[in-house]
């Protein structure tokens, strides 16, 4: 049996800022930087992997 594909949950740039207690600007200047890779909407928004994001931040507590 195949699973069904379980699609990952992407944040917005002021979810991410809050994780990392920075402002939303400074997510997307690290979008910009290629530090952190945005998945951008068909509106044009930028969106943030979880996964991606909760890697970083447990990389940055050592």
């Amino acid at each position: 049996m195949v699973e069904p594909h379980v699609a990952e949950r992407l944040l917005t740039p002021a979810e991410v800022a809050a994780l990392f207690r920075v402002d939303p600007k400074t997510v997307t200047r690290w979008a910009k930087a290629g530090k952190l890779n945005a998945i951008r909407t068909l509106g044009g928004h930028r969106r943030y992997r979880e996964s991606e994001v909760k890697s970083l931040i447990a990389g940055s507590t050592h």
